[in-house]
């Protein structure tokens, strides 16, 4: 498997690309987009655009931020443990994550004493130290998570 930690990300490889294709038209040579995107996929060891795509759009971030790995926080003020099922870095905003979790047992995200709603599965935005910018009314953050 090849390490995407060293792959720049999608915006700096289409714009690779951009620069490929520019440079090869003043040069009286050509190219379609898809075409200079599959030769920048080449230049980084793929076979093809889409699996580049795929490696460099699906990295997690830090290390410990992994598919399987155990994490503990805050949900919407209520203490969790759980295990990550899905990270995505967001390439809209650099060194976010979209992180979901399975909660080792559901927590109540209603503060409301006659009401309740519990939440086995949750997913939030997080930044590289674990806290979502997100926050709750009295100001803290909605996803709160830490690693032992």
């Amino acid at each position: 498997m090849r390490e995407t930690a060293q792959l720049p990300t999608l915006g700096v490889l289409k714009d690779q690309a951009r620069r490929l294709r520019s440079r090869l038209e003043a040069n009286g040579e050509a190219i379609s987009h898809s075409r200079a995107l599959e030769l920048i996929a080449a230049q980084f060891g793929f076979n093809d655009w889409n699996t580049l795509h795929a490696a460099a759009g699906n990295r997690a971030g830090p290390e410990r931020l992994t598919p399987g790995a155990r994490v503990t926080g805050a949900y919407l003020g209520q203490p969790f443990s759980a295990r990550i099922v899905g990270v995505q870095a967001l390439t809209s905003a650099p060194g976010s994550f979209r992180v979901s979790l399975d909660l080792d047992e559901a927590v109540d995200v209603v503060t409301f004493d006659s009401f309740s709603s519990f939440r086995k599965r949750v997913n939030g935005v997080i930044g590289k130290e674990g806290v979502s910018r997100e926050r709750t009314s009295n100001g803290r953050p909605q996803l709160e998570l830490s690693w032992s």
